[in-house]
């Protein structure tokens, strides 16, 4: 590969933004299907006639869309249009068994659609980029607002006391397909006083049918949180918590489990 075959870095300041391009290949081992029958299967629990559901941060539409198969009508809020382009791109018209998924460019924090739904979710720790009080609590009342009396909101944080204990760690990924390859370094800061992680991904991605390299970076700054804090939120919004459990496994929560899952129920 020569040097005039690559882009210079780019820094990005835009969470999904250049990443979105390939987001779907970096987390192609991602267990979508087993995670999306967690979500089915915790919301019929508590919500045993819920169809219409409402996802913030819908991203790519992987889980939205598996969801769509599964019986619901799923439409997904996505602050990222780079995300929404590819989620509209791979949505399937009707009659295949995913055609209930539709999506839009919005903010979590700030969204207000003219319907209510009988549940919200927000996956792949979504909430946990909602970094300040505000944005958190902004979050929380867009979800209430949004769910019928009775109706649930589930999704998962970075767990804080996982994250205290273990401490978050340099971490290398490669991914590739027939087409590209792609190489992501995470290098995380952490910040004890506002209970934060900046984690800078360096990607370099190469085109393996020209050889071109593009590289380039994003800031992703992630909030930990812990359960005293959701409870806070929760009531705050008019809402209670259900239950805490590790996220797909259902397992009680502990120091070694990152990503913990929160059902709240919205109050009559």
């Amino acid at each position: 590969m020569t040097a005039a075959a690559e882009r210079p870095r780019v820094g990005s300041s835009l969470p999904f933004g250049d990443y979105a391009r390939y987001y779907d290949l970096l987390y192609r081992d991602k267990d979508y299907a087993a995670e999306a029958d967690y979500v089915a299967r915790v919301i019929r629990s508590a919500a045993p006639d819920a169809r219409r559901v409402l996802e913030l941060g819908s991203g790519t539409g992987r889980h939205g869309r598996l969801l769509a198969a599964r019986g619901f009508v799923v439409h997904g809020v996505e602050r990222s249009p780079d995300m929404v382009a590819l989620a509209q791109a791979a949505a399937a018209p009707p009659p295949a068994a995913d055609a209930g998924f539709s999506c839009e460019v919005g903010d979590a924090c700030a969204v207000r659609l003219d319907r209510t739904f009988d549940a919200v979710i927000a996956l792949f720790h979504v909430v946990s980029y909602q970094t300040s009080d505000a944005a958190l609590e902004a979050m929380f009342a867009t979800a209430a607002r949004h769910l019928m009396p009775g109706g649930v909101f589930l999704f998962d944080v970075w767990h804080g006391p996982a994250v205290l204990a273990q401490q978050p760690e340099q971490r290398v990924k490669r991914a590739a397909d027939g087409d590209l390859e792609v190489i992501r370094t995470a290098r995380p800061q952490l910040d004890a006083e506002r209970s934060t992680v900046k984690v800078t991904y360096d990607m370099e991605c190469r085109n393996r049918r020209s050889g071109e390299t593009v590289r380039f970076c994003e800031d992703h700054l992630v909030r930990y949180l812990f359960p005293a804090e959701i409870e806070r939120l929760a009531a705050q919004a008019g809402m209670r918590m259900i239950k805490s459990e590790e996220f797909v496994t259902a397992r009680p929560p502990s120091d070694a489990t990152w990503g913990v899952a929160y059902l709240l129920k919205r109050l009559n």
